[in-house]
């Protein structure tokens, strides 16, 4: 069954009197539990595309389902609730919030998202740090960290609420190797674990290397999966 759904999906967009035509005609599925990447140069609509799927922009034309929603008819405040219950997000600049702790960062959905009591905060937040190994760290604050540290606190944030679907946008840009190969091997446990899908927008082979689907874009049209 198929998480995400995208049929005929087209974004338009104005710099200016130009319009730019992001995605042109996009139809593609992506399974429960699936480990994929969208790849494409600069411009090719990967960003657009994950925007998209995230409830952050609204298609031009077409439709997108996620986990059942027909997202692309959802209202602003409609489209928040969706990303809280139901998404989390990975991004290569880490996002991290500079005044909270390692632990308050990720406690952070469950509090301004779900809105959730301390005492059913505490669980997950501790389940989540001692998954991405940073236990440890809980009480340093992010510029404390290393890159690959902030990243590994990224994660356990966009997990904490066991979201269905994670979108990450270049998670890896800024790591070293050995880190990079890391902060996969633990989405992929996460994946395994949780049964989370995981879409990434990349261009980097670390991380083809180790997607069971890859979806290549180019100039907002998709060439082949």
């Amino acid at each position: 069954m198929s998480l995400v759904e995208l049929r005929n999906v087209g974004k338009k967009y104005y710099m200016g009197e130009v319009q730019v035509e992001a995605l042109k005609d996009v139809s593609l599925d992506i399974g429960k539990g699936a480990f994929v990447s969208i790849i494409g140069p600069s411009g090719s609509g990967k960003t657009t595309l994950l925007n998209l799927i995230g409830c952050l922009d609204r298609p031009s034309e077409g439709s997108i389902t996620v986990d059942g929603q027909d997202v692309g008819g959802l209202t602003r405040k409609q489209s928040a609730i969706f990303r809280g219950e139901k998404l989390g997000f990975v991004f290569q600049s880490f996002n991290l919030i500079p005044v909270l702790t390692v632990a308050e960062n990720v406690e952070y959905p469950l509090l301004m998202v779900r809105n959730l009591p301390k005492s059913e905060r505490r669980s997950p937040v501790a389940r989540m740090l001692e998954a991405v190994g940073m236990t440890d760290q809980k009480d340093k604050y992010p510029d404390q960290l290393s890159g690959g540290q902030k990243q590994r606190v990224a994660v356990a944030r966009a997990l904490v609420t066991s979201p269905s679907l994670v979108l990450a946008d270049e998670p890896t840009a800024n790591l070293d190797h050995k880190t990079a190969q890391m902060v996969i091997g633990l989405m992929k446990d996460m994946r395994d674990e949780l049964g989370t899908t995981f879409i990434f927008s990349t261009h980097d082979p670390r991380i083809v290397d180790q997607v069971e689907t890859v979806f290549h874009l180019s100039d907002g049209i998709l060439l082949d999966q």
